[in-house]
C-alpha cells in the first residue's frame, strides 16, 4: 500500500521518519523542523491504519512492506519510533539506509506483557485531560496532536500486536550502523535487553527521565541522543 507522507525541508539528504501506534506524522512536528535545518528534506509516513492512509489487513510484516512502497532506498538516515522502529526493523534491509536510529523500539512484545487490545480501543475515548495527565511534559501542541491521531487511528491494528503476533522480533545484528534510543523511564527496553542489543552490535544512548516517545517528552534530549547520527 502507497502511505500518506508529509516532507519537511527540501535538502539533499533524506531522512526518513516512522511513527508509533495511535499517531502519525504529525508526531514528528518538531523533528521534521529540526532535520530540515540541518539540510535533510525529511519525510513522515501515516502508516496504514493511521493518520491519512489507507485502512486494510494489518501486520509487523505488511506494515514494512508498505515502508519499502512508499518510500525511497538509500536515505541518509531512518527514525522508527516503537511501532514504527519494528516496521522500520523489518524493512530496513530493503531501504537500506545510511543509518537507522529505532527509538524505544517495540521488538520485544512479549517480554513486555501481552498487549491487550481492549485497552487500545479504550483510547478511541481518551480525552485531552486524560493525555495531558499521562505526559506532563508534553507541548499543548502536542496533547492536541495527540487527540486528533488518535480520532484519525483504526484501533485493528492492535490486534497485529496482540495474542500470537506478540513475540521478540529483536534483530540478531543492526543491517546498517544503528543506534538504539532507549527511553528512561520506558518498559520495553531493559538494562539486561541493552547489554544484548550492544553485543549484537547496536549503539545504545538512554534518554534519561524521558517517557516512552522521547521527541515529545524531552524534544532537546532526543536531539541530544542523536548526536553523530544526523
Amino acid at each position: 500500500m502507497k502511505l500518506h507522507t508529509h516532507e519537511w525541508g527540501t535538502g539533499d539528504r533524506v531522512a526518513l521518519l516512522v511513527h508509533g501506534i495511535m499517531s502519525d506524522h504529525r508526531t514528528w512536528r518538531r523533528v521534521g523542523p529540526a532535520l530540515a535545518d540541518k539540510g535533510y528534506r525529511a519525510i513522515g509516513v501515516d502508516l496504514r491504519g493511521h493518520g491519512a492512509s489507507g485502512r486494510g489487513a494489518y501486520g509487523a510484516e505488511i506494515f514494512a512492506d508498505d515502508l519499502v512502497e512508499t518510500l525511497p532506498a538509500g536515505a541518509e538516515l531512518a527514525i522508527g519510533h516503537s511501532l514504527g522502529a519494528l516496521a522500520l526493523s523489518l524493512a530496513v534491509e530493503r531501504l537500506a539506509p545510511a543509518r537507522a536510529v529505532y527509538s524505544d523500539p517495540a521488538w520485544a512484545l512479549g517480554n513486555a506483557g501481552s498487549v491487550d487490545p481492549a485497552m487500545f480501543v479504550q483510547f478511541k475515548r481518551v480525552t485531552r485531560g486524560v493525555i495531558a495527565g499521562f505526559n506532563p511534559r508534553w507541548e499543548a501542541a502536542d496533547v492536541d496532536i495527540e487527540v486528533a491521531t488518535v480520532a484519525a487511528w483504526d484501533p485493528d491494528t492492535a490486534h497485529a500486536l496482540a495474542g500470537r503476533y506478540a513475540v521478540d522480533r529483536t534483530p540478531a545484528a543492526p543491517v546498517v550502523p544503528s543506534l538504539v534510543q532507549v527511553a528512561g523511564l520506558g518498559r520495553l527496553v531493559d538494562e539486561a535487553r541493552k547489554a544484548e542489543l550492544r553485543l549484537r552490535g547496536f549503539e545504545v544512548r538512554t534518554v534519561e527521565g524521558a517517557g516512552h516517545t522521547i521527541h515529545r517528552d524531552d524534544f532537546d534530549a532526543f536531539m541530544e541522543s542523536l548526536d553523530g547520527w544526523v
